[in-house]
């Protein structure tokens, strides 16, 4: 399994060449994509040929309309870490610019799918868009498959408790606080990674050392006291999170504190991961330090039940 960052006139090595394509942002990786993969790598196993999938970075509205371009769910490693877990055996990550984006469909459909990638067939969604300002869509993809003699599989939405699955739905639960939920929607933990920062260091003098993210480039979730996993240092620990500030003191700046439960070390300026597992209460001031300790014992003890120990 590879991960190939490729631009639109590149030559491609000869491994990235003639499979069965999902085109799309994939943001997520989430159980709807999850359905589309698995029904690409049906397609890809009659054909006899791997089974890739095509995403794009930055996303393209980054570049078209730049203030109605999503914060992402997952960077791109992670998303094409997600993809290979769910049955991908190759995924090529296209560096979006202005000449792809002002490619018209069949032009796109001809250089890019037929020509640099020589798709042997394809695998798409019902909202499907390609080409200049998504000018063409699944019935012209058909078309255009048609001509060129190449196998589409359109696989339908896919639902969840009753609820069909996209990015958006992911990242509206996320804004809610709703981490749960954003989980049953990707089939695993949200995660939100960066880099250990040094802090006002006031967790670690009442008894509650603190890892201060800062860097990250997804999605944060919405104010509260979270039970999570972090992982760093080659290991994992069950941690209790807060995003937001520290109202208790006076601070209103959103900060994103992890504290490790169980973890001695020194963590600065390296990497933390962390996998969102449940949300334990809003952020708000309390009446004393000593308030404020008791409530944090209580946040650790639920991040230990909810977590066990560490996996």
């Amino acid at each position: 399994m590879a991960h190939h960052r490729i631009g639109w006139q590149d030559t491609v090595p000869g491994t990235c060449r003639g499979m069965a394509l999902a085109v799309g942002n994939f943001d997520g990786a989430h159980v709807g994509h999850a359905a589309l993969v698995a029904a690409l790598v049906g397609l890809a196993r009659r054909l006899g040929t791997p089974a890739a999938v095509l995403t794009f970075d930055p996303h393209p509205l980054a570049l078209l309309r730049p203030e109605a371009a999503p914060v992402l769910l997952t960077t791109p490693d992670d998303r094409a870490a997600g993809l290979h877990a769910l049955g991908a055996d190759e995924v090529i990550t296209l560096r979006t610019d202005t000449s792809l984006l002002d490619l018209p469909a069949r032009g796109f459909f001809d250089a890019v799918l037929r020509g640099q990638l020589a798709a042997r067939g394809l695998c798409e969604g019902p909202n499907f868009g390609f080409g200049r300002g998504r000018e063409g869509d699944v019935a012209l993809l058909t078309r255009l498959c048609a001509e060129a003699d190449v196998p589409l599989e359109v696989v339908p939405w896919h639902s969840a408790g009753g609820v069909v699955v996209s990015s958006s739905r992911v990242r509206e639960a996320l804004a809610a606080g709703d981490v749960a939920a954003a989980a049953a929607l990707l089939g695993r933990r949200y995660r939100l990674r960066g880099v250990v920062v040094v802090g006002a260091r006031r967790g670690r003098l009442i008894g509650f050392p603190t890892a201060n993210l800062q860097g990250a480039a997804t999605v944060v979730p919405a104010e509260g006291v979270y039970a999570a996993l972090a992982s760093c240092d080659g290991g994992a620990w069950p941690a209790a999170v807060n995003v937001g500030g520290n109202p208790t003191f006076g601070e209103t700046a959103v900060k994103i504190e992890a504290h490790l439960i169980g973890f001695s070390g020194d963590l600065y300026g390296g990497p933390l991961a962390l996998d969102f597992a449940e949300r334990l209460r809003g952020t708000r001031p309390f009446d004393g330090v000593e308030a404020l300790k008791r409530q944090l014992s209580e946040d650790v003890a639920a991040a230990r039940r909810i977590l066990g120990g560490a996996s």
